[in-house]
């Protein structure tokens, strides 16, 4: 048992998409740097003084690639603390080394929970318990309670990493079920909006091909073409499906479009005014596509009225062009302001729906004030 829960442990991978190294660290290292240069200047009892501040600036650097290199960060940081205690036993100094200042690299532990791997994390926690143990052995008035107290605040850093790791996996999980349940909602709407009709397309094509016998070629080879295509869009539709969804129950259930529009929009809640505006070749669209703009719209206009603070016009605009179908919504609320929450998924679901049939989808605030989403979805359904 304990064996296989040490497996598990060390076979955690570490955590994705660590974030790049951003300003906020260059001033935290800055600041640290700051901090040990004071110390090391106006502090009257530090032993070894030029060393003790040249290895505290050379740690600080650490904090720099605590995120990309946690375990690598531990090492050089601690490793340094471990040298300056070995070397200050071998020379007999009965007085703690170092600087307060270093209080900066708790940092690391945290780090190292945060998004290292399991083989980083039981490593790095050996080499702390290591540099506890002999910074405690160094400093012979080290009362028990200030060595506790060393050791809480040591795991209070570890488990405050761990605690943001967990949630942010949670945050991550509860994404990917989101987008597990818009690819099903989206595999049932192509399958009742197309697949259905398109199964009577086929067979009504077949018989027409039968019955035209007597007609003039041109029938015939209309009937060809119709069949022909109608047996690729139906292949199409059915591979999508099987690879959205694990499940075949579906309801046939007719799916609005974007001449449902005009019902969304007048049927809007109490707030900013909702205006359509409509253009081009919109009669023509395949029920995917119809059904993807209607459901982008919705969701933005619902943002829209929920979120945009002080808008009092929201524009849906939908221009029909001969190879793709533009969607805008822009609403005219306070600059600057999202229309979703930073854990909301709204914005996640449009772009999933756009990602589906091979369209584009941007989201962001205006130049001037207010927030614009914008999908662009091409007529024909790309060939998977």
């Amino acid at each position: 048992m304990l064996t296989r829960a040490v497996r598990t442990v060390l076979a955690v991978p570490r955590a994705p998409d660590p974030p790049a190294r951003v300003w906020r660290d260059w001033v935290l290292v800055g600041a640290c740097a700051v901090a040990v240069v004071l110390e090391g200047v106006f502090r009257a009892d530090v032993v070894w003084r030029p060393v003790v501040v040249a290895v505290a600036l050379a740690v600080a650097q650490t904090l720099l690639w605590r995120r990309a290199h946690p375990l690598g960060a531990v090492l050089v940081a601690f490793g340094a603390v471990v040298l300056l205690d070995l070397a200050a036993m071998a020379a007999g100094v009965d007085e703690p080394v170092g600087l307060n200042a270093t209080i900066f690299v708790l940092v690391l532990p945290y780090s190292l929970m945060r998004w290292g791997s399991g083989r980083d994390v039981v490593l790095g926690t050996l080499l702390i318990v290591v540099v506890a143990v002999l910074g405690m052995a160094q400093d012979p008035t080290l009362t028990l309670g200030d060595a506790i107290g060393g050791f809480v605040v040591l795991t209070l850093a570890e488990v405050v990493g761990l605690a943001v790791r967990q949630a942010a996996t949670a945050r991550e999980r509860s994404r990917h079920e989101v987008r597990l349940r818009e690819r099903e909602l989206l595999a049932r709407e192509l399958h009742d909006t197309v697949a259905h009709h398109m199964t009577a397309v086929v067979v009504r094509a077949q018989a027409g091909r039968v019955v035209a016998r007597a007609a003039p070629d041109a029938a015939v080879e209309a009937l060809a073409v119709i069949e022909a295509e109608a047996s690729r869009t139906l292949a199409e539709l059915r591979a999508l499906v099987r690879a959205l969804r694990d499940r075949d129950d579906a309801d046939l259930v007719p799916q609005p479009g974007v001449a449902d529009l005009e019902r969304l929009v007048s049927g809007a809640a109490a707030g900013p005014v909702v205006e359509l505006e409509l253009a081009g070749r919109l009669d023509d669209l395949r029920p995917t596509v119809g059904t993807a703009v209607y459901r982008i719209a919705q969701e933005a206009v619902t943002n829209a009225l929920r979120h945009a603070r002080h808008a009092t016009r929201v524009v849906v605009r939908v221009v029909g062009e001969n190879d793709c179908v533009r969607l805008s919504v822009i609403d005219d609320g306070a600059p600057g302001l999202p229309v979703t929450s930073p854990e909301g998924y709204g914005l996640v679901g449009m772009a999933e729906r756009a990602a589906l049939l091979r369209g584009t989808f941007e989201a962001g605030p205006e130049p001037d004030r207010g927030w614009a989403v914008r999908v662009v979805l091409p007529r024909e359904t790309a060939s998977r």
